[in-house]
């Protein structure tokens, strides 16, 4: 059955008072300027009234516009595409999908529901309200389809995750000779970014060239699409290939490029040369976090108070962690202390900074602060794996447990992830039956075992000496991951405990036969100041 035949036999009729359709304007002045403007509905024409929606709508104001629609639907048998085009957007904005599907029924039974513009509103509604099946159906029903009706498909895909579809409807505007508009080369260097598909995105850079298109949205699209992919020397050559090269949005595009693809010294670069923004400054600190680069870090944060960037979250964040990863404890609690509104990610960068310090005691006291009432802020998944490694870290067993047994009350269902954190805290304290308990529980709540949860029982029987059952463990981890290298010398260590040394060896020639090698540790330490120049421009 199409959407119209299932629509009119299940939404008969919009009803203004009905407590699905209507709510309260959130504004009070908004009252006093409705009231007059509603009196005066049947007098005005229809065009301006139109017009009025669509004024609501371009200001955000998509309660204003539906509480106006509401009215004029009430008092006027006049309504066309034009009052429905707006209308759909301000649904697409609101909660609750009846709204939109109530509409939908009113265009069908006035006969505004061939126009395309109005259809393409309809599609796009339907999809922001995660009807996509409905969306589809819209557009297959369409008979005109312009270039806004394709990109809202292609973008609709998109935001559904299904990014080879997303493709698809591309490879259907070529076949159909649409012509692309930049939005459509955006949204699908978006998908290929999305797909690490490198060679599709080169021929869609290749189209831009040839068709001639505007660099200043396309050039920043480009620099994203290279930089996923890892072609980061490709984002550097199209921005050396520029006339322009001051476009701040392009700018920090092409610095968090550098700093995913670990070109530090570049992303300097390239701030050095532009007026500070939270953004770049972003950027940068997570560049410094990653590179252990603390002197240009506590710069940075110097160009962020001189600036007044210093309330926002997003940096105060990466601040934090650039100053935990660095040592520097008690200046990333101040920094905590100092925050004006602390999220999620706040609460846990400080929990894991304390954890990964040894200041198990701390984390867990800020884990509980953070479950408190007052705070506002309710722990997530990583929040849990942070005070776990915390307790971890500080041989706090008990209160590991107590940690994890406490998770459902935040709503965060424990993960495999949890599960072998826990795992490790046990079995490090010796309580190897406890280990296989909480596995048996795991098994029991339905969690799948990943490869991590095989290698911590592996793990903790090694440290047990239980040798039987580390032969389950072990069974089951090349099974599951049979790849990887890090599994062959865990077992070999397990082997090398048991004085299995003929096994040991055996392992060494199979990893040597696949070409798997130990991953190597390293370290980091400043030889040189390579940045004086970063330095002096953040130092004016």
């Amino acid at each position: 059955m199409s959407v119209s035949g299932r629509l009119i036999r299940y939404f008969p009729k919009i009803r203004p008072n009905n407590p699905s359709t209507n709510f309260h304007i959130r504004f009070i002045h908004f009252h006093h300027r409705a009231d007059q403007q509603f009196d005066e509905i049947p007098q005005r024409n229809i065009s301006s009234l139109n017009s009025l929606l669509a004024s609501y709508l371009r200001n955000n104001d998509a309660p204003a516009s539906w509480d106006l629609f509401l009215h004029m639907h009430r008092l006027r048998n006049d309504l066309n595409s034009y009052t429905f085009t707006p209308v759909l957007g301000a649904c697409s904005a609101l909660p609750n999908p009846v709204r939109g599907v109530q509409v939908h029924v009113l265009m069908i039974k006035t006969g505004s529901d061939s126009e395309t513009v109005t259809k393409t509103a309809l599609m796009d509604m339907y999809s922001k309200h995660g009807q996509l099946g409905d969306s589809v159906r819209v557009f297959n029903e369409m008979g005109f389809k312009d270039v806004v009706t394709w990109n809202a498909m292609l973008s609709s895909f998109l935001r559904h995750g299904y990014l080879v579809k997303a493709l698809g409807v591309f490879e259907e505007m070529r076949k159909e000779r649409v012509e692309f508009s930049e939005f459509t080369l955006c949204s699908v260097l978006k998908a290929c970014a999305s797909l690490n598909a490198y060679r599709q995105g080169k021929q869609v850079h290749a189209l831009v060239i040839v068709m001639g298109r505007d660099l200043v949205v396309l050039s920043t699209a480009l620099i994203d699409f290279y930089s996923t992919v890892e072609f980061i020397d490709e984002a550097m050559k199209i921005h050396g290939n520029l006339s322009w090269r001051n476009d701040k949005i392009m700018q920090n595009s092409l610095i968090s490029g550098c700093v995913h693809n670990k070109k530090y010294n570049e992303a300097f670069s390239i701030i050095s040369k532009m007026k500070p923004n939270i953004v770049a400054l972003t950027s940068a600190l997570a560049a410094c976090s990653e590179n252990s680069d603390l002197w240009i870090g506590k710069q940075i944060h110097g160009v962020a108070i001189r600036w007044s960037f210093i309330s926002d979250t997003q940096l105060c964040n990466t601040l934090l962690d650039m100053y935990a990863k660095s040592g520097k404890i008690s200046n990333a609690l101040l920094v905590f202390k100092g925050m004006p509104r602390k999220d999620v990610v706040s609460w846990t960068s400080m929990i894991d900074a304390y954890g990964s310090h040894g200041h198990g005691v701390e984390a867990l006291e800020l884990f509980r602060k953070m479950g408190e009432e007052g705070s506002g802020v309710l722990p997530n998944n990583v929040t849990l794996l942070s005070v776990l490694s915390a307790c971890g870290h500080s041989g706090m067993v008990e209160q590991g447990r107590k940690c994890f047994v406490s998770a459902k009350c935040y709503g965060v269902e424990p993960s495999p992830e949890h599960y072998a954190c826990l795992m490790d805290i046990l079995g490090r304290a010796g309580r190897i039956e406890d280990v296989w308990c909480l596995f048996d529980d795991m098994v029991k709540n339905g969690t799948k075992p990943t490869g991590a949860v095989w290698a911590e029982l592996l793990n903790a029987c090694r440290i047990n000496q239980d040798f039987k059952r580390g032969e389950i463990a072990a069974k089951n981890l090349l099974e599951l991951e049979p790849d990887k290298p890090g599994n062959y010398v865990a077992l070999s260590n397990f082997y090398a405990a048991t004085g299995k040394w003929d096994s040991v060896d055996s392992l060494r020639r199979v990893m040597k036969e696949r070409g798997m090698s130990k991953e190597l540790g390293s370290s980091r330490i400043a030889v040189s100041r390579a940045n004086e120049k970063l330095e002096t421009s953040l130092s004016l």
